[in-house]
């Protein structure tokens, strides 16, 4: 008879886990990350720019904020019947291969929060943050990111204004160290204009964003008066990239891999090209533009392309007084997804626009991609101030953030949840 293996009573308990997924506790999917805030970052001032709030898991929430009785009632009569979470917004077909068939358990916003006060989303975001080692988290819509392309104007503005609501009055008075930028229905730019006046005093809105995936020619002349007065807020304005499988130029792709892979980096190159192009850095030169969510390997190839056509066109672009890649290197970028499969050309690509002063951690969080501050401090050829700078000190410069501590010690977060294995 084989002797069956009895702990011994002082031995450490460890707690059994079950299978990672979208109903899993934020803080067991991130114990290994909270390990590695202990040991490597836990004196770092950390600032996450690019997480997101899963608005489409409390769309009915957002539905009962919009301010038209109309679409109100056709939004909530589709949540109700038929279209769910997906009510009013405009999903492609195919997003749904982003699963891979259920091997990629997308941690959505679905954790159970029996015996805790407060919104789910505000309670997992704190989890997330205190687990990740963060001072300070910036969310972005998730499902809202296609919303540019929807045929009808309207619904973007209904939804963005209900989106701004939800935002300001619900997700981030709970907690400070929750950071929004205000949604702009980009293609209505009077709307835009409303509600950069409305909200330009709102302690939680530290800029605005633009979701990239549209059309809009970023350059034209009716956003005048909305530059101008984003300039005159002293607050960032981002474009946060996304996919659009729906667009002409991808289908001819048919995997969701590479659409995924060009799409994030497609519709930031067009609008950084005819920012630049058309001069807009001379036009609004206090502006803070932050190119969100297309990684960091096009910067570069876009900084050569784009000097290397003008130099031999320059009479197209009359406005410039510097070449393309100078333009660039006075902006923004966020770190998500970071390619680093090859070192050395990560270590150039960094190098070609200042990333020791122009870059900003972001980890994407709760999505299938995310990064860990890890991927920062873990870089070979970064020094530590380079470290220190990108994973929170540039965003507190950009974002006007106080830089004093805010998350608590990850050795007592660990703590809290005894057994994690």
């Amino acid at each position: 008879m084989t002797d069956l293996f009895t702990p011994r009573s002082d031995a450490p308990h460890i707690r059994e886990l079950a299978e990672i997924g979208g109903r899993s506790d934020t803080r067991d999917v991130l114990a290994h990350a909270t390990k590695q805030a202990r040991d490597d970052y836990d004196d770092y001032f950390i600032v996450d720019i690019d997480a997101h709030v899963s608005e489409d898991h409390f769309w009915g929430e957002v539905l009962d904020l919009i301010d038209n009785d109309v679409w109100r009632q056709i939004g909530m009569d589709q949540f109700g019947k038929f279209a769910g979470n997906n009510a009013l917004l405009n999903i492609q077909p195919g997003m749904s291969h982003q699963s891979v068939g259920g091997r990629i358990g997308h941690q959505g916003r679905k954790e159970p929060m029996a015996g805790e006060e407060g919104h789910p989303f505000v309670t997992a975001a704190r989890r997330g943050m205190d687990a990740m080692g963060l001072d300070y988290q910036v969310v972005f819509p998730s499902a809202m990111l296609l919303l540019g392309m929807h045929p009808q104007d309207e619904v973007e503005v209904v939804l963005g204004r209900a989106f701004n609501r939800w935002l300001t009055e619900v997700i981030l008075p709970p907690n400070p160290r929750l950071k929004g930028m205000l949604y702009l229905p980009y293609n209505t730019p009077e709307v835009c204009e409303e509600l950069v006046e409305k909200y330009a005093d709102n302690d939680g809105i530290i800029g605005y964003t633009v979701c990239s995936t549209r059309n809009n020619p970023v350059h034209s002349d009716v956003y005048t008066r909305l530059y101008k007065l984003i300039e005159d807020s002293g607050k960032p304005l981002a474009f946060h990239s996304g996919y659009h499988w729906g667009d002409p130029s991808f289908a001819q792709l048919n995997r969701f891999l590479s659409m995924h892979a060009l799409s994030f980096t497609h519709y930031n190159q067009i609008h950084v090209t005819n920012w630049i192009i058309n001069a807009m850095p001379e036009r609004f030169p206090k502006i803070k533009m932050v190119w969100v969510e297309s990684g960091l390997a096009w910067i570069p190839f876009l900084m050569q392309r784009l000097d290397h056509e003008v130099l031999m066109r320059p009479s197209e672009a009359p406005g410039l007084k510097r070449l393309p890649s100078e333009y660039m290197k006075e902006m923004w970028y966020t770190t998500q997804p970071m390619e680093r499969t090859n070192m050395e050309l990560l270590e150039a690509t960094m190098k070609s626009f200042n990333a020791e002063t122009q870059l900003l951690y972001s980890s994407d969080w709760p999505h299938w991609d995310w990064d860990a501050p890890s991927t920062i401090t873990r870089l070979p050829f970064l020094s530590e101030q380079a470290k220190r700078n990108i994973l929170g000190l540039n965003a507190a410069r950009v974002f006007n953030l106080p830089t004093d501590r805010q998350k608590p010690p990850a050795e007592q977060v660990l703590q809290d949840r005894p057994g994690i294995s």
